[in-house]
């Protein structure tokens, strides 16, 4: 199934208008540029060849020798480094008869003259519409003779759908090893203890659905042991109700070597000037993290974090005391990597589940696991997100965990977001029922918007305000905090207490119910959505279900909007209806009835009679407007 994505414009008869590679350097995972680019060159007229992101130069050479343009996206701003041997190596390829753009965040502050000496005929800086970037194209193709050797269409290849069985796993004398702190893990049963004197977040979940409370959790992630003290206490008394170690970007590419380096380095230096963005927990150790959580042993406590490999950080978080791990091998894989089979992601995120099931059937200590539905959190269609939640679910409790909490990333239409909210509980418990694991509590965890932000700050504070009053009404148990200066600065300390307090105040209100028939609406088509996916996996692997995830990727039944992974199909394109609710501009390879994609064009249809029928340009307006403050109020009306 999984070819590259397709090559001209629907419907287009002709020779192209040219023949262009398209692709992103460096680890940045974020393709939503791109992939808006790649729809507009292709509606355009253009045969595009789209790379990806992560790619690196000797692909990108390969690539570009039958082509008009190589078009590069670098949004981590270190172009420089990544093409530094750009010029030398074009000319001893022979490629020096193409254009060469180069755009994205690729220098920074600002300093795109820095870039001049590396070969490019045109440099973007900053934010560039697809239109202008393909107006550009065109006048400098304008008279150049075009390539005449087609390239051969390239195929990704098919990965084997073959998964780790439930009656093996990986050893720990494999894991534990991968880094000098491991060893403090090795003793399950003092773990259990110490997991045992915390208290735990499945706890706290469990009082608060009881009482109708939402509980209130911002993000918290620093370099250093005495800067996470000092965050922690200052956020607890301002009325946090669950912690959580944000872990490093490091970290999460398993890079301890670069951190420790990193470490030594800063030792002398002030807690500002540390280059890492987060807690690096595997570093620092289980003894330095079990602390933390014990001076704060009323509160329970979670790792977040987006780790390519979850196992060493999982046993140290766990031997801490710490009984909440967020990630799965399905919203810590397509959203990141471009290049990480889903069957190896599932082999590594079955030995954490299952070791949180053996701290449960050995020790009785409920361990949570949360799945991050937020995936690439632009335009993500309800649906996509709780097909995910429901896989990564069954993935988990069929290996023991008995506490599964499912992440929502807030879209901006109440109606939607609510109704998407009361679904994914109701699809969660239906299919853990289904599959006879009916033992096992689900909540539902809501992240205030996950978008760019807007600058202003009164604009940022009214979507805090408007999506609390939301998060109240959906149902969910957690609320995952957002900052007023989220698009100005890494938020400050007084930042995020301020923010903390204000949302705080407004999930203290009663919990309301709502029978408006929108939101029912918006229920029953995630309902249906949701398990024309599921449904499709389980009966094509014989309800295997490790098989069914590793299926519904490959064909495209999972489908997540702006993914980097090159295993994600790719084919679905969202877009805002006149409601502002997300729907399916193209509904590619999702296995909905006919009445649903039906819906789905009708919706979209009215938009573009309303708002015109370029659907690149609504598209990069639905993607933009939130963070250009382009709203009254929040949610969106």
């Amino acid at each position: 199934m999984l070819e590259e994505h397709r090559d001209a414009a629907p419907g287009r008869s002709g020779p192209p208008a040219g023949r262009v590679v398209l692709a992103g350097v460096g680890a940045d995972a974020h393709s939503v540029g791109l992939t808006v680019l790649r729809e507009a060159l292709a509606r355009g007229g253009f045969d595009v060849d789209f790379l990806g992101v992560q790619q690196d130069l000797t692909t990108i050479l390969r690539a570009a020798g039958h082509t008009d343009a190589v078009l590069i996206s670098n949004m981590d701003g270190h172009a420089k480094y990544y093409l530094a041997d750009l010029r030398a190596a074009r000319r001893e390829a022979g490629l020096d008869g193409q254009l060469w753009y180069l755009g994205g965040y690729p220098a920074l502050d600002d300093r795109a003259a820095d870039l001049d000496d590396l070969g490019f005929d045109r440099v973007f800086q900053g934010y560039v519409s697809a239109d202008t970037v393909l107006h550009r194209l065109r006048d400098d193709l304008a008279g150049r003779p075009r390539k005449r050797a087609r390239r051969a269409r390239r195929s990704a290849p098919i990965e084997t759908p073959v998964v780790l069985p439930l009656s093996e796993s990986d050893r720990r004398e494999d894991v534990l090893p991968a880094w000098r702190t491991g060893a403090a893990a090795l003793d399950r049963a003092a773990n259990a203890d110490r997991l045992r004197a915390r208290t735990s977040l499945a706890d706290r979940q469990r009082e608060a659905k009881a009482r109708r409370e939402i509980l209130v959790q911002p993000r918290t992630g620093v370099s250093s042991v005495e800067g996470q003290e000092a965050l922690f206490s200052a956020l607890r008394r301002h009325g946090a109700d669950v912690l959580s170690f944000q872990i490093d970007s490091l970290t999460r590419n398993n890079q301890y070597e670069d951190i420790e380096r990193i470490l030594k380095a800063a030792a002398d230096l002030p807690p500002e000037a540390s280059q890492l963005n987060g807690y690096p927990a595997v570093n620092l150790g289980l003894e330095a993290m079990a602390r933390l959580s014990a001076m704060f042993g009323d509160t329970p406590f979670q790792v977040r974090h987006s780790t390519r490999d979850p196992r060493l950080l999982a046993e140290l978080t766990f031997g801490a005391g710490i009984a909440a791990y967020e990630g799965g091998a399905l919203s810590y894989n397509l959203p990141y990597f471009r290049d990480y089979p889903i069957a190896h992601a599932i082999r590594r995120w079955r030995y954490v589940d299952r070791l949180a099931g053996r701290y449960h059937a050995e020790f009785g200590v409920t361990i949570d696991r949360e799945f991050f539905g937020v995936l690439t959190a632009c335009l993500v269609p309800p649906c996509v997100a709780a097909a995910v939640n429901v896989f990564e679910a069954l993935l988990a409790a069929q290996c023991g965990v008995k506490s599964v909490t499912l992440g929502y990333a807030e879209q901006g239409c109440r109606a939607q977001d609510v109704g998407a909210v009361r679904a994914i509980q109701r699809l969660g418990e239906e299919y853990l029922a289904r599959l006879g694991l009916r033992d096992v509590e689900v909540s539902v965890v809501w992240h205030q918007f996950m978008g760019a932000f807007p600058r202003s700050e009164d604009k940022a504070r009214q979507i805090l305000r408007g999506s609390a009053e939301s998060a109240v009404l959906s149902g969910a148990v957690r609320l995952m905090l957002k900052t007023h200066a989220e698009a100005v600065r890494i938020p400050s300390l007084d930042d995020n207490r301020e923010s903390l307090t204000l949302v705080r105040d407004l999930c203290r209100a009663r919990r309301t119910e709502t029978a408006d028939d929108q939101v029912r609406f918006e229920e029953e088509l995630v309902v249906a959505e949701t398990r024309a996916i599921v449904d499709s996996a389980l009966a094509a692997a014989d309800h295997d279900i490790g098989r069914a995830v590793v299926l519904a990727v490959e064909r495209g039944w999972v489908d997540v909007p702006f993914s980097p992974s090159r295993w994600n199909a790719g084919s679905a394109l969202p877009l805002r209806d006149c409601g502002e609710a997300v729907r399916f501009a193209e509904t590619g390879l999702l296995p909905f009835p006919e009445d649903v994609k039906a819906f789905h064009r009708a919706a979209v249809a009215a938009r573009l009679r309303r708002d015109g029928d370029d659907v690149v340009a609504l598209l990069e307006r639905d993607l933009s407007a939130t963070a250009r403050g382009e709203f009254d109020d929040w949610p969106l009306a």
